[in-house]
C-alpha cells in the first residue's frame, strides 16, 4: 500500500495518475460525502420503482433476452444473487491484480456517480476491499466488451457477497468470505438492481488502457533511446533530426521524438569523430533516418488514446442508468467499441516501433552494413556468435507482436439468443495489448543490449553524455564486450532496467527530462 495516498472517489472524473496509483501502487480510496449523497438520491428513484407493479429492466424483470419475465418482489434478491453468481463464469489464467484492482476502482467510480442506484453501503464494501489488499480471482475468458466486462466484474460481486476465492494483501489464496471477515468487512446481500449495477461496465478494458498508457509513455521514451544509441553505434547522423526539418511535417509526436534524438545526442564523441569529410555516405537508412517518424506517430496514437480514455473516465456506464431528473432508462453506453478501437490501434503502434528497434539491432551485427563492427559484435566472429542469436529472439518477438497487431474489436460473437447481437471484443483486446507491451518490452532491451555492446567497441571515441551514462547504468549488472557467455540473464537484467525505468532515469539524470 502506498503510503498517505489516498485517493477521493466522488462523481468528478479519475484522472490517470489517480486509476495507476490505485491499481499499480496499492493507494488506498476514500468516497467522498458527495458520492454517498448521490448514490442516496438515485437508490430513492430505484427503490419507487421496485415498488412499481409496472415492469422495470433490471429492477424488477429479467436480464437479457430473458428480460421479458417481471420478477415478484420476494424474488428479487435471489435475482440478483443469481445474476452474480451465474455471471461470474470466468475461465483460463488469472489476471494480474493491478488489472483486477483497475476495474475494482473504476466500478466504485461510477456507482459514486450516483447514476446506477446502489445503496452506498454496497460502494463502501468495494472501498473497504480496496483498501484492505483484498482481490477477487478474474480469470482470463469471460467478456465480450459489451453489456460490460460481465464475467470479470462478476467474480469481483461475488466476494461482495462474500463468495468466491480472492487474494489477500500478501497475494495469498483465500475464500472471500474469510478475508472480509478478516478485515472487518460485512458482506452484502444484494438489493434490486445491485447485482446488475456492479457488472454492467468497461471498467475492465478502460483500466488495462490507462495502465497500458503508463507503460507505453515510458516505452516510447526508451525507444528514443534506443534509437540514439544505434545512430551512435552505426556511424549515423543527427542531422536528419534537425528542427528545421521536422516542421517540415508538423506532427507534435514526430516533434517530440526527433527532439528527444537531438538532445540524447548532443556532444557525442563517436559522431564527431566522422564529421570531418572523410564520411562518405550521403544518408542513413530508413531504421535510423525514420526514427522520429515513427516513434512519433506511435505517441500521436498514444494521444488520441488518452482524449478516449479521459472520456470514459468521466462516463457513468450502466444499464439502466438513473438520471437527474429521476427517470431509469436503459441505454447502450456499456459497448465497448470506443475502448477497444484504440486498444488496437495502440498494439498496431507497438508492433511497429518493436519492428524498427529489430531492424537496427539487425543493422549492428552484420559486417556489410556496420561500418566496421565485427560480425554480431562477437570477440572472435567465427569461434563466437555474439548477439546473433539475440537479434533471432527480437525477430521472434516481433513476429509475434504483429499476430497481436491484428485487431480483436472488428470480431464479434453474438451472445444471449440474440439480445446481444453485436459486441465489442474489448477486454479481448486489451489482453493481447498487454502482451504486447511487454514484447516490446523485450524487443528494446536487446536493441540497448547491443547498442552499449556496439559503443564500447567504437573505442577510443566516446558517446554522447546521455547516452554513455545508460552504457554506464548497464554495466552496473551486465558486462562489456568479451567472449560468449551465457547471454538470456543479461537480457533479462536489461528487460528490469526498462520496465522499471532505470535506462530512462540514466538518459534523464544527464538531459532532464525528456518529452
Amino acid at each position: 500500500m502506498r503510503d498517505n495516498v489516498v485517493v477521493n472517489i466522488g462523481p468528478e472524473p479519475l484522472t490517470f495518475g489517480e486509476v495507476v496509483a490505485v491499481a499499480r501502487h496499492g493507494a488506498a480510496v476514500r468516497l467522498t460525502d458527495d458520492a454517498v449523497a448521490a448514490m442516496a438520491a438515485a437508490r430513492t428513484r430505484v427503490d419507487e420503482l421496485a415498488e412499481s407493479p409496472t415492469p422495470a429492466y433490471g429492477v424488477s424483470t429479467g436480464f437479457g433476452a430473458l428480460a421479458t419475465r417481471h420478477i415478484a418482489p420476494e424474488l428479487r434478491a435471489q435475482l440478483q444473487r443469481s445474476l452474480v453468481r451465474s455471471h461470474a463464469a470466468g475461465a483460463g489464467p488469472e489476471v494480474e491484480t493491478e488489472v483486477t484492482r483497475a476495474l475494482m476502482l473504476l466500478r466504485l467510480h461510477t456507482l459514486a456517480t450516483g447514476h446506477t442506484g446502489v445503496r452506498p453501503r454496497v460502494a463502501k464494501v468495494l472501498e473497504a476491499m480496496l483498501n484492505a489488499g483484498i482481490t477477487p480471482v478474474v480469470h482470463e475468458y469471460g467478456s465480450l466488451g459489451c453489456s460490460g466486462d460481465l464475467a470479470p466484474l462478476s467474480h469481483v460481486a461475488l466476494a461482495i457477497m462474500g463468495e468466491g476465492a480472492v487474494r489477500d494483501s500478501g497475494g495469498n489464496p483465500v475464500a472471500a468470505a474469510e478475508a472480509l471477515k478478516q478485515a472487518g468487512v460485512e458482506p452484502v446481500e444484494l438489493a434490486a438492481k445491485e447485482g446488475l449495477a456492479l457488472i454492467n461496465g468497461t471498467d475492465g478494458m478502460l483500466g488495462m488502457l490507462v495502465l497500458a498508457m503508463d507503460d507505453l509513455a515510458r516505452l516510447f521514451k526508451t525507444a528514443d533511446i534506443a534509437a540514439a544509441m544505434s545512430v551512435e553505434a552505426l556511424l549515423g547522423t543527427d542531422r536528419v533530426f534537425a528542427a528545421d526539418l521536422q516542421a517540415l511535417r508538423p506532427h507534435p509526436g514526430q516533434a517530440a521524438s526527433a527532439a528527444n534524438l537531438r538532445t540524447l545526442l548532443r556532444d557525442s564523441g563517436i559522431m564527431a569523430s566522422h564529421r570531418d569529410g572523410t564520411c562518405t555516405r550521403v544518408q542513413d537508412a530508413y531504421s535510423l533516418r525514420c526514427a522520429p517518424q515513427v516513434a512519433g506517430a506511435a505517441r500521436d496514437t498514444l494521444a488520441h488514446a488518452a482524449s478516449v480514455a479521459m472520456r470514459e473516465l468521466a462516463s457513468a456506464i450502466d444499464n439502466p442508468v438513473v438520471l437527474a431528473d429521476g427517470r431509469v432508462e436503459s441505454n447502450g453506453n456499456f459497448h465497448g467499441a470506443p475502448v477497444g478501437y484504440v486498444l488496437d490501434f495502440l498494439a498496431i503502434a507497438v508492433a511497429d516501433v518493436a519492428s524498427i528497434s529489430e531492424r537496427r539491432t539487425d543493422r549492428m551485427l552484420d559486417v556489410a552494413r556496420n561500418h566496421g563492427l565485427p560480425a554480431f559484435l562477437a570477440d572472435d566472429p567465427g569461434v563466437d556468435s555474439g548477439h546473433m542469436i539475440a537479434q533471432y529472439t527480437q525477430a521472434a518477438i516481433v513476429s509475434e507482436l504483429k499476430r497481436l497487431a491484428a485487431p480483436a474489436s472488428v470480431d464479434s460473437i453474438p451472445s444471449s439468443a440474440m439480445q446481444e447481437d453485436h459486441v465489442s471484443m474489448g477486454w479481448s483486446a486489451a489482453r493481447k495489448l498487454r502482451r504486447a507491451i511487454e514484447g516490446l518490452t523485450r524487443v528494446l532491451a536487446v536493441e540497448i543490449l547491443t547498442a552499449a555492446r556496439a559503443i564500447d567497441l567504437r573505442a577510443p571515441h566516446t558517446p554522447a553524455p546521455a547516452t554513455g551514462a545508460v552504457v554506464t547504468a548497464l554495466r552496473q549488472s551486465v558486462p562489456g564486450p568479451g567472449p560468449d557467455r551465457f547471454l538470456a540473464p543479461e537480457i533479462e537484467s536489461v528487460v528490469r532496467m526498462v520496465a522499471d525505468a532505470s535506462v530512462v532515469a540514466a538518459a534523464e539524470a544527464v538531459t532532464g527530462p525528456l518529452a
